[in-house]
C-alpha cells in the first residue's frame, strides 16, 4: 500500500480519490483549506492537514508532501485562469524542491483538450473557442513538461457524480484522444475541427469515481502513465450528458 497525499481532498474529484484510496487501504493525507468540509467518517480515516496552496509557504508545502509514495492534486479550477497555473505551479516547485529519491509520484488534472487529436500533434486546446476556455490546462502542461517530476496528467472531458462503471470497461489512451476523430479529420483547418471535436466530447463525460480509480491505478515510479498525458473515455456506444460541458469546470 502507499502513502498518498490528496491535494483538494474536498473537491468533487479529490472526495473520490481520498474516499477509494483509504477504502483500498492506502494510507492517506487529505491536504484542505477547510478541514470541516471533509465528510466526518473519512476523517476518521485519513491525516488530514489544513494548508491554502496558494498562500502556504513553499518550505511548507514540501514538508507536507514529502514522505509520501505519491501525491494526487485535484486542487483548483481551469475558470480560475492564471490562479489556477499559480497554484499548480507552486504545487510543482514545491516538489521539485525535495531531493530527487524523495520526490513523489505527481498526478495533476487537466482536460481532454490537452490531448492530441490525431497524429498531426494538434489538440482541442488548440482550436477556436476551446482555447479561450481552457488555456490554462496547456500552460500547466507545459510546466510539469519543463520539470522533472515523475509526473502524469488525467485528461478526461467534463466529469459527472454517477455510479462507477469499471476501469476494464473505459477507454484509456496515453497522449491522444481515446476516441478517434473521423480520418478525414486530419485534412480539416482548426475551425472546421471544432464541431467534430464537439460531437465526441459526450463520449467523454466520464463519472469521477472511474477517474478517481484511474489514478489510483498507475502510481507506480516510472510507470507507463510516467510523464504523460491519460485520457479517459467511456465504453464504445455510450455517451454521457453534463449540462452546460461547453462551461469551465
Amino acid at each position: 500500500m502507499a502513502r498518498i497525499a490528496v491535494l483538494g481532498a474536498t473537491g468533487s474529484l479529490g472526495s473520490h480519490v481520498a474516499q477509494q484510496a483509504a477504502a483500498t487501504g492506502h494510507a492517506v493525507t487529505a491536504v484542505v483549506r477547510t478541514p470541516d468540509k471533509l465528510p466526518a467518517e473519512l476523517r476518521a480515516r485519513v491525516c488530514v492537514e489544513q494548508a491554502d496552496l496558494a498562500v502556504t509557504p513553499q518550505a511548507r508545502l514540501s514538508e507536507l508532501l514529502g514522505g509520501h509514495d505519491a501525491v494526487i492534486n485535484t486542487a483548483g479550477t481551469v475558470t480560475d485562469g492564471v490562479r489556477f497555473v499559480a497554484l499548480v505551479a507552486r504545487v510543482v516547485a514545491s516538489l521539485e524542491a525535495l531531493a530527487p529519491a524523495q520526490r513523489p509520484v505527481a498526478w495533476f488534472l487537466a482536460g481532454a483538450g490537452v490531448l492530441d487529436l490525431d497524429d498531426t500533434g494538434r489538440r482541442g486546446v488548440d482550436l477556436p473557442v476551446v482555447k479561450a476556455k481552457y488555456w490554462p490546462h496547456a500552460q500547466n502542461l507545459k510546466r510539469l513538461q519543463d520539470s522533472s517530476l515523475d509526473w502524469r496528467l488525467l485528461c478526461p472531458g467534463p466529469m459527472i457524480e454517477g455510479e462507477a462503471i469499471g476501469l476494464a470497461h473505459m477507454r484509456v489512451r496515453f497522449e491522444r484522444l481515446p476516441v478517434a476523430l473521423p480520418s478525414a479529420a486530419r485534412w480539416l483547418p482548426r475551425a472546421l475541427l471544432l464541431p467534430l471535436f464537439a460531437r465526441i466530447v459526450p463520449e467523454m463525460i466520464v463519472p469521477y469515481a472511474d477517474a478517481a480509480a484511474l489514478m489510483l491505478s498507475y502510481l507506480a515510479p516510472a510507470g507507463p502513465a510516467s510523464r504523460r498525458r491519460v485520457g479517459l473515455a467511456l465504453p464504445p456506444g455510450m455517451r454521457g450528458t453534463k449540462p452546460g460541458w461547453m462551461t469551465p469546470r
